[in-house]
């Protein structure tokens, strides 16, 4: 089924702007025009696509799930016209990241100015996703390199492991744990915590060390993003234990950050996509940031020393 180009732009213009008029205005064509358009388009695919509510259009249910996918090919073009524009104006490089919050919330970002205070001409996009994410930003194109967890694997995409960092106990300022120097799994016993989700191996790592040391915590909260727990221990509702990245992120919000034994490793890898040759600028970014990361762990040793 071929479909013409002018009916899905007119289609998604009355998606966005939910209107006739608003829509002939946005891709500069006549009322008249964008309505035999939808009409010609609704014909041609056998679907209802709007319902009229008052003067205004309400795409079906149908409509948004091909809405959807019009959406991923319009972002392609754009993409494509944006290299088109660095093309003509003699940029020297493009490079698009994305990074689980971890990294993404603080400590990547200050590398990345660093990395381009270094080279003035190069551009990046830098995306904050969560790992699943990354990985498939990587397999689809959609990203250069990205920064996950390197327990997730895909055929498509080639991982190279950065150095291991171990977790740190996340403590109220004002909670008595705070004044000693390192906790230890019997120092959580009986106290509320704030868990990570249950869909990464770090949650496993770390019920698994608790339950060893027969340890029983009151699982209060729980939520996905260490930056949460960290921002929810700031405000005295229990201890978390998280990577050093976001812990350090948030050390003056109202939390301590102490040293946890045994030693639970978070780890993580650079990703891009194995069926390609990394560019040149990649490659200085992966090998600039394990050295950015290698530095910080080992001023992390240093200070506790």
């Amino acid at each position: 089924m071929r479909l013409n180009p002018r009916q899905i732009e007119a289609f998604r213009a009355v998606v966005l702007t939910g209107g006739v008029g608003a829509a002939a205005k946005l891709i500069n064509v006549t009322q008249p025009a964008v309505s035999r358009m939808i009409r010609d388009l609704q014909h041609h695919l056998g679907l209802a696509l709007f319902e009229r509510r008052g003067t205004g259009l309400i795409p079906t249910s149908e409509a948004l799930s091909l809405y959807a996918e019009v959406e991923r090919a319009f972002v392609g073009l754009e993409r494509i016209a944006e290299i088109a524009s660095e093309l003509r104006m003699h940029r020297t490089g493009y490079l698009r990241i994305a990074a689980l919050p971890a990294l993404a919330n603080g400590f990547l970002p200050r590398f990345v100015g660093r990395f381009l205070d270094e080279r003035p001409k190069l551009n990046i996009v830098l995306s904050g996703l969560v790992s699943h994410a990354v990985v498939t930003a990587v397999a689809q194109g959609q990203c250069d390199l990205g920064f996950a967890e390197s327990s997730i694997e895909h055929a498509a995409v080639q991982l190279e492991r950065m150095p291991t960092a171990p977790y740190v106990a996340v403590v109220p300022q004002a909670h008595r744990l705070a004044r000693k120097t390192k906790l230890r799994p019997g120092d959580f016993n009986g106290e509320n915590f704030i868990s990570l989700g249950p869909s990464t191996v770090s949650r496993f790592r770390i019920d698994r060390i608790f339950a060893e040391h027969g340890v029983d915590r009151v699982m209060r909260i729980e939520t996905p993003l260490s930056e949460i727990a960290c921002a929810l221990a700031g405000s005295g509702v229990g201890l978390a234990l998280c990577e050093p990245f976001t812990a350090t992120e948030y050390a003056t919000r109202g939390i301590v950050v102490r040293p946890f034994e045994p030693r639970i490793d978070f780890e993580f890898a650079a990703l891009y996509a194995a069926h390609r040759t990394v560019p040149p600028v990649a490659r200085e970014f992966i090998d600039g940031f394990r050295d950015h990361v290698t530095a910080f762990l080992r001023h992390r040793r240093a200070a506790r020393t």
